[in-house]
């Protein structure tokens, strides 16, 4: 199934063509006083919103000063009529946007030896710059620090002239999963489902890939939405075909093998997406140890009037490098599979409530499943400043005491 699924996404890009001029989308707004203030960008669309693969960044309350301030430093030109490039074209750049944010973190937790948990600590601090060249490329830089770890978490650029094609190359998020690639501001809980963190590659279950990856990879992405609808203009289909090394972020290829990953969603009425991902590679290890990751993700999701349902299911046949053994043999039964529902509820113009309901499988075994079910309110004082304290109450079969409960208080702000 996950060959068939591979073999129709590589042939999506010869169908694109027909759609690829002459379309009608939705573009970035543009201010009226934005053309006597900065250099024109030529008019490109861009993803539409309910497809939008990346993490959603928004300046904050000191970014936007500092935005505004470039804006009006640009020299303004005027638009042409008929793109055009060459080595001595200057103009037709858009002033960079920058923003940053960070989130901190309390935790307790009544787990037997773990002594109340990790206290207070530093979740993460982004700081990204996102800008256009030419109209028709789109480019990101993004960097993170936790703690003492400082590095490169984002870097591509994107050719985007048509909405029904759009190549992009670079280090960004896998085309694995709806969760997988949102901004932690949108997730709803302080922390991504078991299934994004074990089997997108955030700290993949192999063993094989940290925290810090944060489901991304190097490589090269064909991307698109196709089949406009005339009723109100969503798009019908979106499909991703991304080529990548496989060994995570800031790493080079390891095995000469390259990891194919792709998605086909379908949005029959706006606002409700279904997804098919299929993702077969593999990961090599310091002793030249490499496993496999054969994998397909079903998902759906549905956002209307501040109200939010995402639920996916994924299913991995791959050993970790744990089970390797020294004679060259391996232990195990080279599976997991995970899945979760999210409901978020609002509640009032500054509060909305997720619950949560989450598990994962190592070996896909009952014995050794990992249940968490959550309770999030998210209180947003200011479109840059929320709080969101979350209780999990988990049911650990893998443990001698499988039950504990944990505490949580989150910080976000941008600034």
């Amino acid at each position: 199934m996950l060959k068939e699924s591979i073999i129709l996404l590589s042939a999506l890009p010869l169908a694109v063509a027909a759609h690829a001029e002459g379309t009608t989308t939705v573009g970035e707004a543009v201010p009226a006083s934005a053309a006597t203030e900065v250099a024109a960008p030529l008019s490109t669309p861009s993803a539409m919103p309910e497809f939008e693969s990346d993490e959603r960044l928004e300046e904050g309350f000191v970014t936007h000063y500092i935005n505004s301030a470039i804006e009006k430093a640009m020299p303004a030109t005027a638009t042409p009529s008929e793109p055009h490039y060459g080595r001595n074209v200057t103009d037709y750049v858009s002033a960079p946007k920058l923003g940053a944010y960070f989130i901190g973190k309390y935790a307790c937790t009544s787990q037997e030896g773990k002594h109340s948990g990790t206290g207070f600590s530093q979740r993460l601090i982004r700081f990204y710059v996102d800008g256009k060249i030419l109209g028709d490329f789109a480019y990101r830089i993004q960097v993170q620090t936790n703690n003492d770890k400082f590095h490169m978490k984002d870097y591509f650029l994107e050719w985007q002239k048509y909405p029904g094609l759009r190549v992009k190359f670079g280090q960004y998020k896998r085309a694995f999963g709806f969760e997988n690639p949102m901004n932690p501001w949108d997730v709803g809980t302080g922390d991504y489902s078991q299934l994004t963190k074990l089997l997108t590659g955030h700290s993949d279950y192999t063993g094989g890939e940290s925290s810090s990856n944060g489901g991304r990879d190097q490589g090269i992405q064909l991307q698109g939405d196709l089949f406009p609808m005339a009723k109100d203009g969503h798009r019908l289909l979106h499909y991703q075909l991304m080529l990548a090394n496989g060994q995570g972020i800031n790493t080079s290829d390891a095995d000469s093998r390259k990891d194919i990953i792709g998605t086909l969603q379908l949005q029959p009425v706006k606002g409700l997406v279904f997804g098919f991902f299929g993702w077969t590679g593999s990961f090599t290890d310091s002793r030249g140890v490499t496993v496999n990751r054969n994998r397909y993700m079903l998902s759906a999701k549905y956002d209307a009037n501040d109200w939010t349902f995402r639920g996916e299911y994924a299913h991995s046949v791959g050993h970790k490098l744990s089970d390797w053994q020294a004679d060259g043999t391996w232990t195990g039964n080279a599976r997991a599979d995970a899945w979760y529902a999210t409901l978020g509820v609002p509640c009032t113009p500054w509060l909305k409530t997720y619950v949560k309901y989450d598990v994962y499988r190592d070996g896909a075994d009952w014995a050794k499943a990992k249940s968490i079910y959550s309770l999030a309110p998210n209180i947003h004082l200011h479109k840059n400043l929320m709080f969101q304290p979350q209780l999990n109450y988990v049911h650990d079969r893998s443990l001698a005491k499988a039950d504990y409960c944990e505490a949580w208080l989150e910080l976000y702000v941008r600034f």
